[in-house]
């Protein structure tokens, strides 16, 4: 799948590869895209010309499965004055436009972002007599890229991604990553657009439910004013045995008062969840609730898609290994999922040019609804309740296995088609639940063993009859087996 060899030149395939690394015509005779990234990399490295480089041997533009045509490794000191360890430093090439001819990516212009508009760089800690560098962080990069090739769903600064094992296929507490900006790489321009550089930083469990109920860039702060657990350029340690809270305790003051403060900056996540209309009996064939399993769900609309996709801008996978969608016969390219919140939370969609079916676009209000979810989803209803909801905002769940999302609204979100008149309300499969400050304290409250999802037995049902409101825990079996 991927070999290891001396980069730095041109990259083994590329269009003028040769022995002639210090060649004055070299610059100009493979891609541009690469050549603006290598650059960069010289900057930063001038005494490692020839890194170390994970390649793919047969490229994801010839039918290959890895979307990184490289990965760069190279040897970082560090900076002592700044208590910065040595350390390797991995550069990715592939998420942003490498060529310009199609073969991957769009070309849209110079002016905007090039491919997705970003690389992934990742820093690990040099351990002591190490030679070489792992190259298990390059799988681990190609990972996110398949993620993000196959999903359409960008990275940006302050997003989580949820792996549930150890990076480093080890028994490390580091399972989990948050991304940020890498601290010595700057944003490049290319002949193909704009590229940044996102820096994946390890993170244990801990730290991960953290960022969800608060956000990404307040835990990669007090990550940065721990030496061991990262230090100022969030160095990922994989011998890191203590959470940042276990090594300083005051930290998880200071993550309770943001928030109670700031509420999560978690908008949604993809999740195995399913809805029914209980309203309705199942036969009835104009029902148009989300998936009763073993039923083929209906199909979104373009502005459903486009709506679903704003809420979930901040959202990854929640499931026990991400799990990737198949890939678009025709990628949208150029679809924004990094819009900066506004003042005001809104549903509403920047883009209302699609052509909506008659059946979608009509809104069903509904009188009795039963919402399921597997355990792990179950576990972020708090979460959703108290650092959302709480704060004016909404919360959606987008299921994994189907076209079925479930969005949580206050009575102050903007562009909701539930009221407080009609709380439950469906546009085909997406089902919104308009929720009251008062029934949000009382559910929190009913819903207090969540916070400890594996001291109770599955299924689990906690149920709201004045409110016609079901909801059940269930084991993830339900959701897998689609004959159930």
């Amino acid at each position: 799948m991927e070999g290891v060899r001396p980069g730095g030149g041109p990259p083994a395939g590329a269009p003028g590869s040769g022995s002639g690394s210090g060649s004055a015509s070299f610059p100009s005779l493979f891609p541009p895209g690469l050549h603006g990234i290598y650059g960069e990399c010289r900057r930063l490295y001038p005494d490692q010309p020839n890194p170390l480089q994970v390649t793919a041997i047969l490229k994801y533009w010839l039918g290959g499965p890895d979307p990184l045509d490289y990965v760069s490794m190279y040897r970082n000191l560090g900076n002592p004055a700044l208590n910065v360890p040595e350390h390797w430093h991995y550069v990715s090439f592939g998420l942003s436009d490498l060529y310009g001819d199609n073969r991957v990516h769009e070309f849209t212009g110079t002016d905007g972002p090039s491919g997705f508009g970003f690389e992934l760089t990742f820093r690990l800690k040099r351990e002591t007599g190490e030679s070489a560098p792992p190259t298990w962080p390059a799988e681990l990069m190609q990972g996110l890229a398949r993620y993000v090739f196959q999903s359409e769903n960008t990275f940006c600064s302050g997003d989580h991604v949820s792996w549930h094992s150890p990076l480093d296929n080890s028994e490390s507490r580091i399972q989990h990553m948050l991304l940020t900006e890498d601290p010595q790489m700057q944003p490049v321009q290319t002949p193909f657009g704009v590229v940044t550089f996102l820096q994946i930083v390890g993170v244990c469990t801990e730290e991960l439910h953290a960022a969800q109920q608060w956000n990404g860039q307040g835990i990669l702060e007090l990550l940065r004013t721990v030496p061991v657990a990262g230090g100022p350029w969030l160095i990922t340690d994989m011998r890191r045995g203590e959470t940042i809270f276990e090594i300083d305790p005051h930290l998880q003051e200071r993550v309770d008062k943001g928030i109670e403060t700031d509420g999560s900056n978690l908008s949604g996540v993809s999740a195995k969840c399913a809805w029914d209309d209980l309203s309705r009996p199942p036969e009835d064939d104009e029902d148009s609730r989300s998936i009763c399993i073993g039923t083929q769900p209906r199909r979104l609309s373009g502005k459903d898609t486009e709506q679903i996709r704003e809420t979930l801008r901040r959202g990854l996978e929640i499931n026990s290994k991400p799990v990737l969608p198949p890939i678009n016969a025709q990628r949208q390219n150029g679809l924004n999922l990094d819009r900066a919140p506004s003042r005001k939370d809104s549903l509403e969609s920047e883009s209302s040019a699609a052509i909506i079916p008659h059946e979608l676009i009509r809104t069903r209000q509904l009188e009795s609804v039963h919402l399921k979810f597997n355990q792990e989803s179950g576990a972020l209803i708090p979460l959703c309740l108290r650092g959302r909801l709480l704060h004016g905002r909404h919360f959606t769940y987008k299921s994994i296995t189907g076209d079925t999302a479930i969005t949580f609204v206050s009575t102050g979100v903007e562009g909701a088609f539930a009221t407080e008149e009609h709380p439950y309300a469906a546009h085909g499969p997406w089902l919104q639940i308009l929720l009251t400050e008062e029934f949000v304290e009382r559910m929190l409250e009913d819903l207090e063993d969540l916070n400890s999802p594996e001291e109770f037995k599955l299924p689990k049902e906690y149920s709201w009859p004045e409110k016609k409101l079901k909801v059940s825990i269930l084991p993830d079996a339900v959701f897998d087996n689609p004959l159930h």
